[in-house]
């Protein structure tokens, strides 16, 4: 079967060639774009076909699988448990939500005064929302968008028309799209997209791909996992890919999926998005939030969870991890003192904050030390005000800058920011040397990351921004703001997979979440959100005397060291940094 769907993409791609996908051509202005997608300024409803794929419909069976818990413990008398979660980003929330939908008593801490960890936004002196980074939804997101129906907010994303739009490197203020055909079945959709765009790969640049990708959809995830020890760079030297398709692709790519560079990157996160991208159809089509997503997603969450009995407590994070004789947790220790006991515990907070928290008593064991193994990967991000609206895409563009990665003119994109004005949120990356960035940018001032991303965008709009853009269309900059994350998703860096511990711990009452947890989504908010769902799966089965999925085998490579005890380094400070979170200027983030 697999064999016949090649032959009929190659077959395609001999009708495609040098034709358009639909009415738009494949390299057009900003101007040209932006007034095609006004016509159809309307609010898109979710993709239909994004509820027939398998992976949507696995993750609406494990979601019932909670709901069907309640059903028969509530038969059964059993009352449930308490739950104690540290850690209020998108995976902590979403642990909350599954526990709460099963009837177990749940109480969540978020150390911030905020909600959603890296996808927190804060207002403001000026009531403008600052965020921590541009999140954009995918059609290949199905936990996500079983929850978004789960609490009856899909009408919150704003879908894009499903392109993929790059700034064309050589012609300043062109882009180029790969443009996906309405109705048409996956893979079919994708192989158009790719091969009716002419601009930025050549016909013979493309079938020099497939020896690559082949693999991937005939073997699958299998395939998928076993690149893990490759970068983007020494697969494509391993399959004699061009060095063009790297330019052209996987730097963009690389750069938007885990803010790194290809030759640091591990193929494995190029694959598992391609391989979404390509079996559904849908999957690679983009939402964005009609607002700012602590209101707009985390917010519906936390009263969703106290609708349920729970809790969640904001400003009050945990300092220490209590341990009885037998090392299973005792209790949870706060900032100001207080002991927190329950019957299970949950970490969702990132790698880096809970490596910080592993009692001694564990630290000698490889299942915990492996994580020694992961951590996060710095990014910035960065919101701009212009004086007047730019010729701007409405959706995301790809830069292809060696600076900016993605970036999207929320006044357009976002109900919440829509504006006569432009306002533009980029993602800077890579920001530091180990991300594969020469400068670290990340420690330079405010000013200088400003007028470095203003030289980029000088060039994405030659004829507004910059001192060659004539004075009477020159925007001028009313208002900017520097988000710095140190410590963002866990880095892909090649060979990492395999130190991802399973949500499941050697503790019995003590378990993982978080995106560095095992889950195929890897580090995302699709990631985050399975993973704690995936952990509230492990209560629910302990809780229930079910079988779990049990422990992920810990590799040989650490299996091998000898581990000395060491005792937690411990939280130090209050900022948002300090718990994984994002800090505007020279200030720590409310």
């Amino acid at each position: 079967m697999n064999n016949l769907l090649l032959l009929s993409i190659a077959l395609l791609s001999v009708g495609l060639k040098g034709t358009q996908t639909n009415a738009f051509s494949s390299v057009r202005s900003a101007r040209q774009i932006h007034n095609e997608l006004t016509k159809l300024n309307v609010r898109r409803p979710t993709p239909s076909r994004i509820r027939e794929t398998k992976n949507f419909k696995d993750a609406k069976k494990l979601s019932q699988k909670f709901l069907d818990d309640f059903d028969l413990r509530t038969e059964e008398g059993n009352k449930g448990k308490t739950i104690a979660i540290f850690g209020g980003g998108l995976s902590g929330l979403s642990c909350a939500k599954y526990l709460s939908d099963a009837g177990h008593s749940v109480t969540l801490y978020e150390a911030r005064p905020i909600l959603g960890g890296k996808v927190s936004a804060w207002q403001d002196a000026d009531g403008d929302f600052i965020e921590t980074g541009l999140h954009i939804f995918f059609g290949a997101y199905p936990n996500i968008h079983n929850l978004f129906e789960e609490l009856r907010i899909t009408d919150r994303l704003q879908w894009a028309p499903h392109r993929m739009t790059f700034a064309m490197q050589e012609l300043p203020g062109e882009f180029t799209s790969f443009e996906f055909p309405a109705g048409v079945p996956a893979p079919f959709n994708m192989a158009a997209a790719i091969l009716g765009n002419t601009k930025m790969l050549t016909l013979e640049e493309k079938i020099k791909m497939v020896p690559g990708l082949l693999p991937m959809l005939l073997e699958g995830q299998s395939f998928i996992d076993a690149q893990d020890e490759l970068s983007v760079l020494d697969f494509m030297r391993k399959y004699s890919m061009p060095e063009r398709i790297n330019e052209e692709i996987f730097i963009a790519m690389g750069k938007a999926l885990d803010f790194i560079d290809p030759d640091l990157l591990s193929m494995t996160v190029v694959l598992t998005a391609m391989n979404r991208f390509i079996n559904e159809a849908d999957g690679s089509q983009t939402a964005f939030l009609d607002g700012n997503p602590t209101e707009r997603i985390c917010e519906p969450i936390k009263n969703y969870v106290e609708s349920t009995g729970g809790k969640v407590i904001c400003s009050s994070p945990v300092t220490q991890i209590h341990l009885n004789d037998d090392s299973t947790v005792k209790a949870l220790q706060l900032k100001d003192g207080t002991h927190v006991e329950a019957d299970y515990y949950v970490s969702a907070v990132p790698v880096d904050v809970f490596k910080r928290l592993v009692p001694a008593q564990w630290s000698t064991d490889p299942f915990f030390r492996q994580i020694d193994e992961l951590e996060g990967i710095p990014v910035i991000n960065i919101q701009i005000w212009f004086d007047r609206k730019l010729n701007s895409v409405d959706g995301l563009c790809f830069s292809r800058s060696s600076l900016l990665s993605v970036y999207a003119d929320m006044s357009n994109c976002c109900a919440e920011y829509a504006s006569e004005t432009s306002m533009l949120e980029l993602v800077f990356a890579p920001c530091s040397p180990e991300a594969g960035s020469p400068i670290n940018w990340i420690a330079k001032p405010d000013s200088e990351i400003i007028d470095a991303t203003m030289k980029e965008l000088a060039r994405l709009f030659p004829t507004e921004i910059g001192d060659d853009a004539p004075d009477n269309k020159r925007a001028k900059v009313t208002k900017s703001t520097v988000v710095r994350v140190p410590r963002s998703v866990y880095a892909a860096v090649p060979g990492r997979n395999k130190f991802r511990p399973s949500q499941q711990t050697p503790i019995d009452n003590f378990i993982l979440a978080g995106d560095y947890a095992s889950q195929k989504y890897l580090g995302s908010m699709e990631g985050a959100v399975l993973s704690g769902k995936l952990a509230a799966e492990v209560i629910c089965d302990k809780d229930l005397n079910r079988s779990t999925k049990g422990l992920k085998d810990v590799h040989s490579s650490v299996l091998a060291k000898e581990f000395s005890s060491k005792e937690p380094v411990g939280i130090v400070g209050s900022g948002a940094t300090v718990y994984g979170g994002g800090k505007q200027g020279n200030f720590e983030n409310p």
